[in-house]
């Protein structure tokens, strides 16, 4: 059933020049059909470039929207319309810009992990794997981060020379895991290396072998010549990496590190969208788009 409906996949993007993302989030069965798998910006990068003139996002909104601001003359389809972020709709652009009345001086570095909206009020755009690159080399010696204020944390520590302001935003996904889960997966696995993300809590952060991206954690895990795994971020990882490294054992940190809105795709509505019943078009004002796409034009200036 499954490789009936991948196959009926596989032929009508060819069929109708559509070119598929999926993040690493998504299920195995939804990667093994898209022409790029990876993190959301990395994904964007390949859509650009790609010789395809429609764009399917396997992922959340935000990603969908980054699309479009990157590659406007293509259009761009979200799988699920329903796919969210909540982290990425917990500030808007009015609260942000009232923040920063408070601190003029400060750049405003905004995660990846935003709407289009809360863009247009960010000096430049960060990715997990980009953040302490840029923040570091930012003219500014005042950081007002949004918004996760983890990854934020994490990135404040490594760029001891900068003030940051951080707001109290997140993953929820991320955040919810607790020191003990951490301490409780090391106890069950002693011969494993922990592997977490940094917008897990500081306190996780600081027991882990490795904090990275989900690229980063994926990259490291294969490379590395030690057996065994324990996988901070999302629970999908575990999957792949599974499938990956076969001769190689993966834990999860906690069975509750699952992102709903990422698990709301499925194959079905990948077939449905590009089908044409199913899925939504992203559409974006043209002012909206040139003033969110700077911070992200800056982040490629600064070599995110």
């Amino acid at each position: 059933m499954i490789k009936d409906l991948q196959q009926k996949i596989l032929r009508l993007k060819r069929e109708q020049d559509v070119c598929i993302l999926a993040h690493s989030y998504m299920s195995e069965e939804i990667c093994e059909v898209a022409d790029f798998t990876g993190d959301s910006f990395a994904l964007s990068v390949k859509a650009k470039s790609a010789p395809q003139g429609t764009i399917i996002m396997c992922g959340v909104r935000f990603m969908a929207e980054v699309v479009k601001m990157l590659s406007p003359e293509k259009r761009v389809y979200l799988a699920n319309a329903q796919a969210g972020c909540p982290m990425a709709e917990q500030f808007d652009e009015e609260i942000i810009s009232e923040v920063k009345k408070s601190y003029p001086d400060y750049a405003v570095v905004a995660y990846i992990n935003t709407t289009a909206r809360l863009k247009t009020v960010a000096d430049v755009c960060v990715t997990s794997s980009s953040a302490v690159k840029i923040c570091r080399a930012l003219p500014q010696k005042n950081i007002l981060f949004i918004p996760d204020i983890n990854l934020g944390t994490y990135v404040k520590e490594q760029v001891p020379e900068k003030n940051f302001k951080l707001l109290s935003g997140g993953c929820p996904t991320h955040a919810k895991i607790q020191r003990e889960d951490a301490l409780a997966a090391k106890e069950a696995h002693p011969n494993a290396l922990l592997l977490v993300h940094p917008e897990c809590r500081p306190e996780v952060v600081e027991l882990a072998d490795f904090v990275g991206s989900t690229a980063g954690i994926m990259e490291y895990a294969e490379k590395s010549d030690k057996r065994e795994f324990i996988i901070g971020t999302e629970n999908a990882i575990v999957q792949h990496l599974q499938f990956k490294c076969p001769d190689k054992d993966f834990y999860p940190l906690s069975k509750d590190l699952v992102c709903n809105n990422m698990k709301l795709t499925t194959l079905i509505d990948l077939l449905r969208c590009l089908e044409g019943r199913g899925g939504e078009q992203i559409t974006m004002d043209e002012n909206l788009r040139l003033k969110a796409v700077k911070s992200i034009d800056k982040m490629i200036e600064f070599g995110g």
